[in-house]
């Protein structure tokens, strides 16, 4: 059928581009780096988008829109966030493109249409947000400013990966302002448990909720917390970040406020965000070697229905009793295809759709209506039932609860006996090669013995747990002393 995977145990990296784009998630595009998100993963987005949205709606926050360019003067006022985010900036210089006058047909720039000013086409959005904000606050009463944008952002990736790490990707980012350090600090921490919610209830991926080591924080940030998860061939991946600015976006953009006491101080400010590389995410943690496994909370085909017929006849019967049963799951908010094109058999069919991960899948065949039996398969397991077809609704509304969380629990403890403690720094390097996964160890906090452990092995530090016990101990590569051990990982 032309549709065959790679094993993950042959090629992990050639399974998850197999599973993407036979999956119907994205393509390549003309663009180097950059991909095209093909319907069947948009509508996976959205309904991603749609639910993250709401959670940030319910939180107080509502949607802007700011400009996709960055004047250059402004992108340099944070100094630290420009250092961070420099290498990867595309750049406008300008503004329109003109005939060849030695190549009829070929077009050039415009040398006299050179930009006064160079224009960054936006790798984050915090200096143009910040620069806004000043024309918006004056004083005590015009805060908390609590703003999120659904937009694209450009980072200039050499190595890139589909949904993983590409060029230009679609995310949300959220930029909130403050009074006081105190009630930034809140909504950085209730952001994160939006994401962690978000994760874990929704896309069944179980999450580590951290704060990054200073190595490892935003550029620009006082503090980065973050929601770590663990893919199937041991590799950590980050799936969100929300990050404590301290005042530093509002001393480099003069953002200032009368507080309470009419005095003038700095704004607070926060920043958060999730990307399409969530998609990713998904695809790893609970995909097989025959396609796509999609939580059924996020699924954009929750159930699909085959008809097996010979003749118009039987198919008219089983349209009948089919459509009702459709009509009975989507008043229950249920999504439904019911698949009787006949341009595919049904073997094509299941394979296709076991293939775009879809939860539930209903056959149901002439003699199946004489015993008013349909076959139910479900997704995660493989496990095929009879059932009839009195109730099949609420059947198939408890069966889809049950995948979701299960796949869940089977993401959880293939998490759990991945993280491994241990004090000795050979074992720490086996542990990396075999096994992979968390490993929790003793680091002395210096950046210096970080970068080591990095050259040495491509092992960074994901986080410091926000649970973390403090307890003493000796660095896993220097001895010198560690207050707590921290959650080290390869990553994507």
């Amino acid at each position: 059928m032309g549709k065959e995977i790679t094993s993950r145990a042959q090629d992990y990296s050639q399974w998850y581009n197999d599973l993407v784009i036979k999956g119907s998630l994205a393509d390549y595009s003309a663009v180097r780096g950059c991909m095209v998100i093909k319907p069947y993963g948009f509508a996976l987005w959205e309904n991603m988008r749609d639910v993250l949205d709401r959670m940030f709606k319910e939180t107080g926050h509502q949607n802007a829109y700011f400009p996709l360019f960055v004047p250059k003067s402004l992108f340099e006022a944070e100094e630290k966030n420009a250092e961070g985010f420099a290498k990867e900036c595309a750049v406008v210089t300008h503004y329109r493109l003109t005939s060849d006058p030695n190549n009829k047909g070929k077009l050039i720039v415009d040398p006299e249409a050179r930009l006064e000013e160079e224009l960054v086409v936006r790798p984050t959005s915090e200096a143009i947000i910040w620069n806004t904000y000043k024309g918006w606050i004056q004083s005590y009463r015009d805060l908390p400013i609590l703003v999120n944008q659904w937009a694209n952002v450009v980072r200039w990736e050499m190595r890139t990966r589909l949904f993983l790490r590409t060029a230009e990707f679609l995310w949300q980012e959220g930029h909130t302002a403050h009074a006081t350090a105190q009630e930034a600090i809140v909504e950085t921490k209730k952001m994160l448990d939006v994401y962690a919610d978000f994760a874990e209830n929704w896309m069944a991926l179980p999450v580590i909720k951290g704060v990054k080591s200073p190595n490892e924080r935003f550029a620009g940030a006082e503090d980065t917390y973050c929601i770590e998860a663990l893919m199937q061939d041991g590799k950590a991946l980050q799936a969100g970040t929300s990050h404590f600015l301290g005042q530093n976006f509002a001393k480099a953009f003069d953002v200032k406020f009368t507080d309470r006491d009419n005095k003038l101080d700095y704004v607070w400010a926060t920043s958060w965000g999730v990307s399409t590389r969530l998609i990713g995410a998904l695809v790893m943690a609970h995909s097989d070697d025959d396609g796509l496994i999609l939580p059924p909370k996020i699924a954009p085909v929750q159930v699909v229905i085959v008809p097996i017929y010979k003749g118009e006849e039987q198919k008219a019967m089983i349209d009948e009793k089919v459509h009702a049963v459709v009509k009975n799951l989507k008043a229950m908010g249920i999504s439904v295809k019911y698949d009787d094109s006949d341009n595919a058999r049904p073997g094509w069919k299941f394979a296709e759709y076991e293939m775009k991960g879809v939860p539930v899948r209903i056959a149901i065949g002439a003699r199946d209506l004489e015993n008013n039996v349909v076959e139910v398969a479900r997704r995660d397991t493989k496990e095929k039932n009879t059932v009839n077809m009195d109730g099949i609704e609420n059947h198939i509304s408890q069966l889809l609860e049950e995948i979701q969380v299960n796949l869940f629990n089977r993401a959880k403890q293939f998490r759990d006996e991945r993280i491994t403690r241990t004090d000795n720094w050979d074992e720490f390097v086996q542990l990396l090669d075999n096994k992979g996964g968390f490993i929790s160890a003793h680091w002395d906090g210096t950046a210096e013995t970080e970068d080591k452990i990095k050259d040495l092995c491509k092992a960074t530090i994901r986080c410091i747990p926000l649970d973390n016990p403090q307890e003493e101990g000796k660095c896993i590569l220097t001895g010198n002393p560690s207050a707590q051990r921290v959650l080290f990982a390869r990553a994507y």
